[in-house]
């Protein structure tokens, strides 16, 4: 755990076969990061630019390319979670996380066969896995944890849809308290889609984002799940707007885990700001967001849009995948 004082843990949003050899090692002995998190974004630029899959791969021909990113992938977190188990074994966290097939975000039933399938394949107490925040995705997402399963609710972006995770994780536990459960808040995609349009308007940038996941980080507070955290997730920063530590220095709070690059994470450890951010009282949220709402902005579709692109953009990085591994 990075600051134990406030329960804040920083994790790496980055595996890579290499990486977790050395450096990722390093972090975890240094108490710097105490997780790590995956998606087939992140497994698309290891497998396609990393030579260090290049013997497995050899000893793969023959299967179909999902069978073969599935072993590359699962060789990955199992090595991942070895690594990680003894920070699992003391209860400070130590969970690497796996993203379903994203092509499953609206079939419920398949995601929860998927999960499980792979899960035995890992064989290893300490993932989580990954499922969209999707109508099926919350129907999955009941039925795993009722089940124990380690669940990581990915790609939310509205407090509708994590009120409806929430809904589905309180019936969940309601059959199994055996879980742990991360909400992962997107934060940075609002201000690249926003800013430029609120600098056109007048109005102040780099702040919808932090608004949004603050307003998420209180619901997830007052719901009071047992094993449940709210995870702040694209934190990186694009462009040379905000300093590279933006979102995690903005965001720091109580109770909650970061997962970002690795970059990103130096520079916090480095010149971040170690004071809590977080809670942002309700008025000032609300606040906020009327001043958006009249200048024009919809954030309803704001969301809906974010959502679409971010379901797309995995699906696209794992048809990437699948297509060079043919």
């Amino acid at each position: 755990m990075y600051l134990e004082s406030i329960d804040f843990s920083l994790w790496a949003d980055f595996i890579e076969r290499e990486f977790l050899k050395s450096k990722f090692k390093e972090l975890i002995a240094q108490n710097i990061i105490n997780g790590a998190t995956s998606n087939p974004a992140i497994f698309k630029e290891a497998i396609l630019t990393s030579p260090a899959y290049k013997e497995q791969l050899q000893s793969l021909q023959g299967l179909d390319p999902k069978s073969k990113y599935e072993a590359l992938a699962i060789t990955d977190i199992q090595q991942a979670a070895d690594i990680l188990r003894p920070l699992y074994d003391k209860g400070d966290e130590g969970f690497v996380s796996l993203e379903v097939d994203p092509r499953l975000a609206d079939d419920a039933e398949g995601t929860v066969e998927e999960a499980k399938r792979l899960l035995q394949a890992i064989d290893r107490p300490n993932v989580m896995i990954k499922v969209p925040v999707t109508p099926a995705g919350c129907a999955a997402i009941e039925e795993l944890v009722g089940e124990g399963i380690h669940v990581n609710a990915t790609l939310i972006f509205s407090p509708n849809q994590a009120d409806e995770c929430l809904d589905a994780m309180e019936g969940g536990f309601k059959k199994s308290d055996k879980s742990h459960c991360v909400l992962s808040v997107f934060v940075s995609r609002f201000d690249r889609k926003l800013d430029p349009l609120l600098q056109a308007k007048g109005l102040p940038t780099g702040k919808v984002g932090i608004m949004n996941a603050a307003k998420i980080y209180n619901m997830v507070k007052k719901r009071n799940l047992p094993n449940t955290k709210t995870l702040f997730a694209s934190t990186g920063v694009k462009g040379g707007d905000y300093p590279p530590h933006y979102y995690i220095s903005q965001l720091l709070a109580p109770h909650t885990i970061n997962t970002a690059p690795i970059h990103t994470i130096e520079a916090f450890v480095q010149s971040g700001d170690k004071e809590p951010k977080l809670p942002i009282p309700h008025e000032e949220i609300e606040k906020f967001f009327a001043t958006l709402k009249a200048n024009g902005i919809d954030m309803k579709q704001v969301y809906h849009e974010l959502l679409q692109e971010g379901l797309k953009a995995f699906v696209e990085a794992f048809e990437q995948i699948l297509e060079e591994l043919r």
